[in-house]
C-alpha cells in the first residue's frame, strides 16, 4: 500500500525560508494530484498547495501566493513546497496528500484518500 512521507519541516524565524517534501513509497505520483494541506492548533485544516503530476496544473490558497511554490521532481518522485517570508502564521503541521480531484475540487481535502503524518512547520517571530 502506498505510503506519503513528509520532511523538511523545523522551526525558523520569521521571514525565512523551508522547503518540505512529499515522498511517494510503494507507487507513483502519475494520474495524482498531490496537495499540501496544514492545521495549526486549535484550527481546521486548510488547503495550502496542489498539483496535478501528469498536467503540472497548479493551485495555491490566496494566503501563500507568491511566497509558496509547489513542485514536482521526477526523478526524486517527490513534490516539494518551497516556502519563503514566512510569518508566524504559517506555523502548523503540514501533511501531504494524494487523490484524484476534478480541477475544481483541487482544494477539498475530502477529495485526497492518502495521507502522510505530517511535518511541524514552527515560525517564530
Amino acid at each position: 500500500q502506498a505510503q506519503l512521507v513528509e520532511s523538511g519541516g523545523g522551526l525558523v524565524q520569521a521571514g525565512g525560508s523551508l522547503k518540505l517534501s512529499c515522498t511517494a513509497s510503494g507507487r507513483t505520483f502519475n494520474n495524482l494530484a498531490v496537495g499540501w494541506f496544514r492545521q495549526a492548533p486549535g484550527k481546521e485544516r486548510e488547503f495550502v498547495a496542489a498539483t496535478r503530476w501528469s498536467s503540472g496544473h497548479l493551485v495555491y490558497a490566496d494566503s501563500v501566493k507568491g511566497r509558496f511554490t509547489i513542485s514536482k521532481n521526477r526523478a526524486k518522485n517527490t513534490v516539494d513546497l518551497e516556502m519563503n517570508s514566512l510569518t508566524p502564521e504559517d506555523t502548523a503541521l503540514y501533511q501531504c496528500a494524494v487523490g484524484s480531484p476534478i480541477l475544481s475540487a483541487m482544494r477539498r481535502s475530502d477529495m485526497y484518500h492518502t495521507w502522510g503524518q505530517g511535518t511541524q512547520v514552527t515560525v517564530s517571530s
